[in-house]
Protein backbone atom coordinates (compact mmCIF):
# COMPACT_ATOMS: atom_id res chain seq x y z
CA UNK A 1 0.00 0.00 0.00
CA UNK A 2 1.01 3.70 -0.81
CA UNK A 3 -0.11 6.69 1.96
CA UNK A 4 0.03 10.04 -0.24
CA UNK A 5 -0.36 12.73 2.68
CA UNK A 6 -1.50 16.08 2.39
CA UNK A 7 -1.62 16.62 -1.51
CA UNK A 8 -3.33 18.43 -3.42
CA UNK A 9 -5.45 16.10 -5.82
CA UNK A 10 -6.37 17.13 -9.35
CA UNK A 11 -9.45 15.84 -10.83
CA UNK A 12 -10.44 16.75 -14.31
CA UNK A 13 -13.73 14.68 -14.75
CA UNK A 14 -14.94 16.50 -12.22
CA UNK A 15 -12.95 19.89 -12.41
CA UNK A 16 -11.77 20.01 -9.13
CA UNK A 17 -8.92 20.34 -6.92
CA UNK A 18 -9.39 19.15 -3.45
CA UNK A 19 -6.60 18.89 -0.49
CA UNK A 20 -6.55 15.22 0.72
CA UNK A 21 -4.86 12.40 1.73
CA UNK A 22 -4.96 9.32 -1.01
CA UNK A 23 -4.46 5.30 -0.31
CA UNK A 24 -3.49 3.06 -2.89
CA UNK A 25 -4.00 -0.81 -2.84
CA UNK A 26 -3.93 -3.29 -5.17
CA UNK A 27 -2.98 -0.50 -8.27
CA UNK A 28 -6.35 1.77 -7.62
CA UNK A 29 -7.20 4.35 -5.19
CA UNK A 30 -8.93 2.63 -2.33
CA UNK A 31 -9.76 5.50 -0.15
CA UNK A 32 -9.77 9.71 -0.77
CA UNK A 33 -10.17 11.43 2.91
CA UNK A 34 -8.60 14.74 4.49
CA UNK A 35 -7.00 12.49 6.86
CA UNK A 36 -5.99 9.00 6.36
CA UNK A 37 -3.50 7.49 9.47
CA UNK A 38 -3.85 3.54 8.06
CA UNK A 39 -0.45 1.95 7.80
CA UNK A 40 1.10 1.70 4.36
CA UNK A 41 4.47 0.17 3.23
CA UNK A 42 5.16 3.37 1.44
CA UNK A 43 4.80 7.48 2.64
CA UNK A 44 4.78 10.38 0.21
CA UNK A 45 4.11 13.77 1.58
CA UNK A 46 3.54 15.71 -0.67
CA UNK A 47 3.10 18.80 1.13
CA UNK A 48 3.24 21.60 -0.91
CA UNK A 49 2.64 19.31 -4.19
CA UNK A 50 -0.28 18.65 -6.59
CA UNK A 51 -1.11 14.71 -7.52
CA UNK A 52 -2.18 14.75 -11.16
CA UNK A 53 -4.26 11.88 -13.05
CA UNK A 54 -0.66 10.52 -15.08
CA UNK A 55 -0.08 11.69 -18.32
CA UNK A 56 -2.27 9.80 -21.40
CA UNK A 57 0.23 10.76 -24.50
CA UNK A 58 -1.58 9.34 -27.73
CA UNK A 59 0.86 10.75 -30.21
CA UNK A 60 4.09 8.63 -29.72
CA UNK A 61 6.98 7.02 -31.69
CA UNK A 62 9.26 3.89 -29.60
CA UNK A 63 10.72 3.58 -32.53
CA UNK A 64 10.19 -0.52 -32.12
CA UNK A 65 10.46 -2.55 -34.31
CA UNK A 66 13.35 -1.51 -36.81
CA UNK A 67 14.84 1.97 -35.40
CA UNK A 68 15.88 1.04 -31.80
CA UNK A 69 18.76 2.73 -32.39
CA UNK A 70 16.81 5.76 -31.77
CA UNK A 71 14.54 4.53 -28.70
CA UNK A 72 13.03 1.41 -28.02
CA UNK A 73 10.08 0.29 -25.93
CA UNK A 74 12.23 -0.23 -22.85
CA UNK A 75 14.01 3.19 -23.25
CA UNK A 76 10.34 4.69 -24.15
CA UNK A 77 8.40 3.38 -21.14
CA UNK A 78 11.47 5.04 -18.71
CA UNK A 79 11.31 8.28 -20.35
CA UNK A 80 7.77 8.47 -19.61
CA UNK A 81 7.89 7.33 -16.36
CA UNK A 82 10.34 10.54 -15.89
CA UNK A 83 7.62 12.47 -17.71
CA UNK A 84 4.96 11.66 -15.63
CA UNK A 85 2.81 10.04 -18.73
CA UNK A 86 1.30 6.55 -17.53
CA UNK A 87 -0.36 5.92 -20.63
CA UNK A 88 1.38 6.06 -24.39
CA UNK A 89 -0.43 5.05 -27.74
CA UNK A 90 2.31 3.88 -29.82
CA UNK A 91 2.68 4.95 -34.01
CA UNK A 92 2.60 2.72 -36.21
CA UNK A 93 5.09 3.68 -38.54
CA UNK A 94 7.88 1.22 -37.29
CA UNK A 95 9.88 -1.56 -39.45
CA UNK A 96 8.02 -3.90 -40.13
CA UNK A 97 4.89 -1.67 -40.22
CA UNK A 98 2.26 -2.66 -37.55
CA UNK A 99 -0.19 -3.89 -40.38
CA UNK A 100 -0.46 -7.44 -38.86
CA UNK A 101 -1.12 -9.27 -36.09
CA UNK A 102 2.36 -10.34 -35.38
CA UNK A 103 3.94 -7.09 -35.13
CA UNK A 104 1.02 -5.89 -32.81
CA UNK A 105 1.54 -8.74 -30.91
CA UNK A 106 5.01 -7.96 -30.40
CA UNK A 107 4.68 -4.69 -29.58
CA UNK A 108 2.38 -5.27 -26.91
CA UNK A 109 3.88 -7.85 -25.04
CA UNK A 110 6.87 -6.24 -24.92
CA UNK A 111 5.24 -3.16 -23.56
CA UNK A 112 3.61 -5.30 -20.87
CA UNK A 113 6.86 -5.93 -19.38
CA UNK A 114 7.63 -1.79 -18.56
CA UNK A 115 6.04 -0.40 -16.00
CA UNK A 116 4.20 2.09 -17.84
CA UNK A 117 1.07 0.99 -19.94
CA UNK A 118 2.09 0.53 -23.45
CA UNK A 119 -0.76 0.72 -25.88
CA UNK A 120 -0.40 0.65 -30.22
CA UNK A 121 -2.24 1.35 -32.94
CA UNK A 122 -2.49 -0.71 -35.77
CA UNK A 123 -2.20 1.14 -39.32
CA UNK A 124 -4.88 2.17 -41.85
CA UNK A 125 -3.01 0.89 -45.08
CA UNK A 126 -0.97 -1.75 -46.07
CA UNK A 127 2.85 -0.76 -45.38
CA UNK A 128 2.06 2.56 -45.19
CA UNK A 129 1.41 2.56 -48.86
CA UNK A 130 -2.09 4.05 -49.18
CA UNK A 131 -3.33 1.66 -51.72
CA UNK A 132 -4.48 -1.48 -49.48
CA UNK A 133 -6.63 -1.05 -46.02
CA UNK A 134 -5.52 -3.38 -43.33
CA UNK A 135 -7.64 -6.15 -41.92
CA UNK A 136 -9.01 -3.59 -38.92
CA UNK A 137 -11.31 -6.06 -37.57
CA UNK A 138 -8.28 -8.64 -36.78
CA UNK A 139 -6.14 -5.89 -35.91
CA UNK A 140 -9.16 -4.65 -33.49
CA UNK A 141 -9.60 -8.01 -32.10
CA UNK A 142 -5.47 -9.04 -31.06
CA UNK A 143 -5.46 -5.41 -29.22
CA UNK A 144 -4.81 -2.18 -31.52
CA UNK A 145 -6.15 0.98 -29.81
CA UNK A 146 -6.94 2.50 -32.95
CA UNK A 147 -5.82 3.27 -36.60
CA UNK A 148 -3.18 5.39 -38.41
CA UNK A 149 -0.43 5.98 -40.75
CA UNK A 150 1.02 8.56 -38.93
CA UNK A 151 4.03 10.35 -40.36
CA UNK A 152 2.62 10.01 -43.96
CA UNK A 153 -0.59 11.62 -45.07
CA UNK A 154 -3.31 9.04 -47.26
CA UNK A 155 -3.30 11.41 -50.16
CA UNK A 156 -6.36 8.84 -51.95
CA UNK A 157 -9.70 10.34 -51.06
CA UNK A 158 -11.63 7.43 -51.67
CA UNK A 159 -9.45 5.73 -49.61
CA UNK A 160 -9.82 7.63 -46.44
CA UNK A 161 -13.70 7.14 -47.02
CA UNK A 162 -13.80 3.54 -47.06
CA UNK A 163 -11.17 3.55 -44.13
CA UNK A 164 -13.91 5.63 -42.03
CA UNK A 165 -16.71 3.99 -42.75
CA UNK A 166 -14.66 0.87 -41.51
CA UNK A 167 -14.09 2.01 -38.41
CA UNK A 168 -17.58 3.59 -37.86
CA UNK A 169 -18.74 0.05 -38.61
CA UNK A 170 -16.75 -1.41 -36.05
CA UNK A 171 -17.39 0.96 -33.57
CA UNK A 172 -21.09 0.42 -33.83
CA UNK A 173 -20.33 -3.38 -33.80
CA UNK A 174 -18.36 -3.53 -30.92
CA UNK A 175 -19.65 -0.27 -29.15
CA UNK A 176 -16.37 0.84 -28.34
CA UNK A 177 -14.29 4.14 -29.31
CA UNK A 178 -11.97 3.10 -32.85
CA UNK A 179 -10.26 6.44 -33.47
CA UNK A 180 -8.81 7.35 -36.46
CA UNK A 181 -5.83 9.82 -36.30
CA UNK A 182 -4.35 11.51 -39.62
CA UNK A 183 -1.24 13.52 -39.96
CA UNK A 184 -2.42 16.02 -42.57
CA UNK A 185 0.21 17.46 -45.13
CA UNK A 186 0.19 17.24 -48.64
CA UNK A 187 3.35 17.03 -50.06
CA UNK A 188 2.17 19.24 -53.24
CA UNK A 189 2.48 22.24 -50.77
CA UNK A 190 5.88 21.43 -49.25
CA UNK A 191 9.16 21.86 -51.21
CA UNK A 192 11.65 20.34 -47.86
CA UNK A 193 9.74 19.26 -45.09
CA UNK A 194 9.88 20.10 -41.27
CA UNK A 195 10.55 24.29 -41.50
CA UNK A 196 8.07 27.07 -42.04
CA UNK A 197 7.28 28.15 -45.38
CA UNK A 198 7.92 32.32 -44.01
CA UNK A 199 10.34 33.50 -42.01
CA UNK A 200 12.46 30.44 -41.03
CA UNK A 201 12.32 28.86 -44.57
CA UNK A 202 13.87 32.37 -46.28
CA UNK A 203 16.49 32.18 -43.28
CA UNK A 204 17.75 28.78 -44.10
CA UNK A 205 17.25 29.40 -47.99
CA UNK A 206 14.89 26.33 -48.90
CA UNK A 207 11.12 26.01 -50.33
CA UNK A 208 9.87 25.05 -46.22
CA UNK A 209 6.26 23.76 -45.75
CA UNK A 210 3.58 25.71 -46.61
CA UNK A 211 0.46 26.74 -44.08
CA UNK A 212 -2.14 24.89 -47.32
CA UNK A 213 -0.28 21.84 -46.42
CA UNK A 214 -2.00 21.01 -43.42
CA UNK A 215 -5.15 22.76 -44.43
CA UNK A 216 -6.50 21.37 -47.56
CA UNK A 217 -5.91 17.62 -45.75
CA UNK A 218 -7.56 19.01 -42.74
CA UNK A 219 -10.72 20.44 -44.82
CA UNK A 220 -11.34 17.45 -47.07
CA UNK A 221 -10.74 14.82 -43.96
CA UNK A 222 -13.45 16.83 -41.58
CA UNK A 223 -15.82 16.62 -44.66
CA UNK A 224 -15.19 12.96 -44.55
CA UNK A 225 -15.42 12.56 -41.07
CA UNK A 226 -18.62 14.49 -41.00
CA UNK A 227 -20.04 12.18 -44.11
CA UNK A 228 -19.13 9.06 -41.88
CA UNK A 229 -19.54 9.67 -38.41
CA UNK A 230 -16.12 8.10 -37.66
CA UNK A 231 -14.06 9.15 -34.77
CA UNK A 232 -11.33 11.73 -36.38
CA UNK A 233 -8.23 12.81 -34.72
CA UNK A 234 -6.58 15.94 -36.11
CA UNK A 235 -3.02 14.93 -35.15
CA UNK A 236 -0.52 17.65 -34.01
CA UNK A 237 -2.22 20.70 -35.19
CA UNK A 238 -0.32 23.64 -35.76
CA UNK A 239 -2.19 26.58 -38.13
CA UNK A 240 -4.77 29.10 -36.73
CA UNK A 241 -7.16 27.71 -40.14
CA UNK A 242 -6.81 24.41 -38.91
CA UNK A 243 -7.69 25.12 -35.41
CA UNK A 244 -10.62 27.24 -36.79
CA UNK A 245 -11.73 24.21 -39.00
CA UNK A 246 -11.89 22.07 -36.29
CA UNK A 247 -13.59 24.26 -34.49
CA UNK A 248 -16.77 24.51 -37.48
CA UNK A 249 -16.64 21.22 -37.64
CA UNK A 250 -17.25 20.57 -34.06
CA UNK A 251 -20.37 22.69 -34.08
CA UNK A 252 -21.39 20.11 -36.66
CA UNK A 253 -21.69 17.35 -34.12
CA UNK A 254 -18.69 15.66 -35.70
CA UNK A 255 -17.04 12.70 -33.81
CA UNK A 256 -14.24 15.34 -34.12
CA UNK A 257 -10.89 15.71 -32.43
CA UNK A 258 -7.80 17.63 -32.37
CA UNK A 259 -4.34 17.14 -30.79
CA UNK A 260 -1.71 19.78 -30.01
CA UNK A 261 2.12 19.18 -29.26
CA UNK A 262 3.79 21.14 -25.97
CA UNK A 263 6.62 21.96 -29.03
CA UNK A 264 3.66 24.09 -30.78
CA UNK A 265 2.36 25.31 -27.71
CA UNK A 266 6.13 27.06 -26.53
CA UNK A 267 7.47 27.76 -30.15
CA UNK A 268 7.28 29.68 -32.67
CA UNK A 269 9.80 29.35 -36.39
CA UNK A 270 12.07 31.59 -34.21
CA UNK A 271 13.13 28.51 -32.49
CA UNK A 272 14.05 26.76 -35.72
CA UNK A 273 16.11 29.55 -36.96
CA UNK A 274 17.69 29.26 -33.54
CA UNK A 275 18.11 25.55 -33.05
CA UNK A 276 18.24 24.49 -36.67
CA UNK A 277 17.54 20.38 -37.00
CA UNK A 278 16.65 20.73 -32.84
CA UNK A 279 13.48 22.47 -34.03
CA UNK A 280 12.68 20.79 -37.21
CA UNK A 281 9.05 18.63 -37.00
CA UNK A 282 6.53 17.58 -39.28
CA UNK A 283 4.07 20.02 -39.37
CA UNK A 284 6.81 23.04 -38.65
CA UNK A 285 6.98 25.22 -35.82
CA UNK A 286 4.86 28.18 -37.03
CA UNK A 287 4.36 31.75 -36.00
CA UNK A 288 2.88 33.73 -32.97
CA UNK A 289 -0.36 33.53 -34.67
CA UNK A 290 -0.63 30.35 -35.20
CA UNK A 291 0.73 29.30 -31.48
CA UNK A 292 -2.18 32.05 -29.91
CA UNK A 293 -4.82 30.51 -31.95
CA UNK A 294 -3.60 26.74 -30.64
CA UNK A 295 -3.21 27.98 -27.01
CA UNK A 296 -6.95 29.57 -27.40
CA UNK A 297 -8.05 26.29 -28.81
CA UNK A 298 -7.06 24.44 -25.75
CA UNK A 299 -9.24 26.99 -23.98
CA UNK A 300 -12.32 26.66 -25.51
CA UNK A 301 -12.13 22.76 -25.98
CA UNK A 302 -11.56 23.22 -29.97
CA UNK A 303 -8.62 21.16 -29.34
CA UNK A 304 -9.36 19.09 -26.91
CA UNK A 305 -5.86 17.06 -26.32
CA UNK A 306 -2.33 17.66 -25.49
CA UNK A 307 0.03 14.85 -26.90
CA UNK A 308 4.07 14.82 -27.41
CA UNK A 309 4.51 13.05 -31.08
CA UNK A 310 7.73 12.42 -29.38
CA UNK A 311 9.76 11.49 -32.29
CA UNK A 312 13.20 10.21 -31.06
CA UNK A 313 16.26 10.74 -33.65
CA UNK A 314 20.10 9.20 -32.96
CA UNK A 315 22.43 12.62 -32.48
CA UNK A 316 24.25 11.53 -36.10
CA UNK A 317 20.72 12.43 -37.63
CA UNK A 318 20.01 15.44 -35.90
CA UNK A 319 23.74 16.51 -37.30
CA UNK A 320 23.06 16.50 -41.19
CA UNK A 321 22.26 19.55 -42.74
CA UNK A 322 18.88 21.15 -42.29
CA UNK A 323 17.14 19.30 -45.71
CA UNK A 324 18.57 15.91 -44.81
CA UNK A 325 17.81 15.88 -41.13
CA UNK A 326 15.15 13.91 -40.21
CA UNK A 327 12.29 15.67 -38.53
CA UNK A 328 11.05 14.99 -35.05
CA UNK A 329 12.00 15.87 -31.26
CA UNK A 330 11.71 13.35 -27.92
CA UNK A 331 8.83 15.16 -25.83
CA UNK A 332 8.14 12.79 -23.30
CA UNK A 333 10.32 14.14 -20.22
CA UNK A 334 9.54 17.97 -21.37
CA UNK A 335 5.44 17.72 -21.78
CA UNK A 336 3.96 18.86 -18.02
CA UNK A 337 6.75 21.33 -17.45
CA UNK A 338 5.95 22.90 -20.71
CA UNK A 339 2.25 22.74 -19.85
CA UNK A 340 3.16 24.20 -16.30
CA UNK A 341 5.05 26.85 -17.39
CA UNK A 342 3.01 28.11 -20.96
CA UNK A 343 -0.87 27.23 -20.16
CA UNK A 344 -1.13 27.37 -16.02
CA UNK A 345 1.68 30.02 -14.96
CA UNK A 346 1.16 32.28 -17.99
CA UNK A 347 -1.67 31.70 -19.35
CA UNK A 348 -3.45 30.86 -16.30
CA UNK A 349 -5.04 27.54 -17.58
CA UNK A 350 -6.87 25.93 -14.50
CA UNK A 351 -5.16 23.03 -13.11
CA UNK A 352 -8.06 20.84 -13.88
CA UNK A 353 -8.48 21.99 -17.75
CA UNK A 354 -4.58 21.33 -18.55
CA UNK A 355 -5.21 17.58 -17.02
CA UNK A 356 -8.09 17.31 -19.19
CA UNK A 357 -6.14 18.13 -22.07
CA UNK A 358 -3.07 15.67 -20.77
CA UNK A 359 -5.04 13.23 -19.12
CA UNK A 360 -8.63 12.43 -19.29
CA UNK A 361 -9.42 13.73 -22.54
CA UNK A 362 -7.11 11.26 -24.67
CA UNK A 363 -8.31 8.40 -22.48
CA UNK A 364 -11.73 9.66 -23.34
CA UNK A 365 -11.50 9.89 -27.00
CA UNK A 366 -9.57 5.96 -26.95
CA UNK A 367 -11.89 4.77 -24.59
CA UNK A 368 -9.30 4.33 -21.72
CA UNK A 369 -10.73 4.27 -17.93
CA UNK A 370 -7.88 6.42 -17.20
CA UNK A 371 -7.15 10.11 -16.45
CA UNK A 372 -8.95 10.89 -13.95
CA UNK A 373 -8.65 10.87 -9.61
CA UNK A 374 -11.54 9.14 -7.62
CA UNK A 375 -12.11 6.11 -5.28
CA UNK A 376 -11.88 2.76 -7.24
CA UNK A 377 -10.04 4.61 -10.08
CA UNK A 378 -6.64 3.40 -11.27
CA UNK A 379 -3.78 4.60 -9.62
CA UNK A 380 -2.01 5.94 -12.31
CA UNK A 381 -0.36 9.18 -11.16
CA UNK A 382 1.98 12.10 -11.25
CA UNK A 383 3.14 14.14 -8.12
CA UNK A 384 4.99 17.85 -8.91
CA UNK A 385 5.52 20.84 -8.01
CA UNK A 386 4.43 23.42 -9.88
CA UNK A 387 6.94 26.22 -8.31
CA UNK A 388 9.88 24.38 -8.43
CA UNK A 389 12.12 24.99 -11.58
CA UNK A 390 13.83 22.40 -13.74
CA UNK A 391 16.37 22.26 -16.28
CA UNK A 392 17.09 19.42 -18.48
CA UNK A 393 20.80 18.96 -19.45
CA UNK A 394 20.40 14.69 -20.39
CA UNK A 395 17.11 12.76 -21.33
CA UNK A 396 16.54 9.47 -20.30
CA UNK A 397 15.64 8.61 -23.67
CA UNK A 398 17.91 7.26 -25.79
CA UNK A 399 17.51 10.29 -28.05
CA UNK A 400 18.12 13.71 -26.82
CA UNK A 401 17.15 15.61 -29.76
CA UNK A 402 15.34 18.47 -27.76
CA UNK A 403 14.88 22.10 -28.12
CA UNK A 404 14.29 22.55 -24.62
CA UNK A 405 18.06 21.02 -23.54
CA UNK A 406 19.16 24.16 -21.42
CA UNK A 407 15.54 26.06 -21.16
CA UNK A 408 14.47 27.02 -17.37
CA UNK A 409 10.72 25.32 -17.27
CA UNK A 410 8.50 24.68 -14.10
CA UNK A 411 6.96 21.81 -12.70
CA UNK A 412 9.30 19.34 -11.18
CA UNK A 413 8.49 16.09 -11.33
CA UNK A 414 8.94 14.33 -7.76
CA UNK A 415 6.46 10.83 -8.40
CA UNK A 416 5.09 8.69 -11.26
CA UNK A 417 3.06 6.23 -9.75
CA UNK A 418 1.16 3.31 -12.29
CA UNK A 419 -1.16 0.63 -11.47
CA UNK A 420 -0.32 1.37 -8.16
CA UNK A 421 3.80 1.25 -8.18
CA UNK A 422 5.92 3.70 -7.41
CA UNK A 423 7.90 3.94 -11.22
CA UNK A 424 9.61 6.88 -10.71
CA UNK A 425 10.82 9.16 -7.87
CA UNK A 426 11.97 7.91 -4.34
Amino acid sequence: MILIKHGLLIDPKRGEVIRADMLIKDGVIAKIAETIDEQADTIIDAKGKYVGPGLVDVHVHFRDPGFTHKEDIETGAKAAAAGGVTTVVLMANTSPAVDNVDTLRYVLDKGAKTDIRVETCGNITVGLKGKELTDMEALLEAGAAGFTDDGIPILDEMMVRRAMEQAAALSAKTGKPIPLSFHEENPAFIENNGINRGKASAHFGIGGSDRQAEISMIARDLQLALETGASFDVQHISTKEGVALVREAKKKGANIHAEATPHHIFLTEEAAIAHGTLAKMNPPLRTQEDQDAIIEGLFDGTIDMIATDHAPHAANEKALEITKAPSGIIGLETSLPICITKLYREKQMSLPMLFDRLSYGPARLYGFDRGYIAEGAAADLVIFDPDAQVTFTEFASKSQNSPFSGTLLYGKISHTICRGNVIYGQ
